[in-house]
């Protein structure tokens, strides 16, 4: 298994994904000031980290419609849902924000052979939320000890 969102499992069957880009960002507004040629700037914290997750499809051996349809539910909830890597390493809580597909090489009935993804994903939160996410992060700490990872 690649990862899993809440309880979405990316893997061979539903959406193996192919590449995975983190970007973070810190802002520094710039303060405007009479009479000087660069202007002041100020750190005033870490932006919002974001995820993308790209991924093409081949419904014959992958996942495809059905797939995209629950993660277009889980997006429509607008619920943040715990993001954890196929290494175990939980990264918190994001929201999806936004799904593109691309469909391509279409039967006589347009059904997609291919199926360009990506969906983005946007932190809300560092660690996972509620007491489930304190049971399971404990969890997952158990099976590292265990596993010896």
């Amino acid at each position: 298994m690649l990862a899993t969102l809440g309880f979405f499992p990316f893997m061979l069957r539903t959406i193996p994904f192919q590449t995975i880009s983190r970007q973070n960002g810190w802002r520094h507004p710039e303060h405007s000031t009479v009479g000087s040629g660069i202007n002041p700037v100020q750190y005033i914290g870490p932006d919002t980290e974001t995820i993308t997750l790209s991924a093409e499809l081949r419904p014959e051996i992958t996942g495809g419609d059905t797939s995209l349809s629950m993660l277009r539910l889980m997006a429509e909830r607008g619920k943040p849902y715990n993001l954890i890597l196929g290494t175990g390493q939980i990264m918190g809580a994001y929201v999806i924000t936004s799904i593109k597909e691309d469909r391509g090489q279409l039967m006589h009935d347009s059904k997609a052979r291919a199926i360009s993804f990506s969906l983005e994903l946007k932190k809300v939160s560092d660690s996972p939320l509620g007491l489930k996410g304190k049971a399971l992060q404990l969890g997952v700490s158990i099976a590292r000890r265990i596993a010896g990872i």
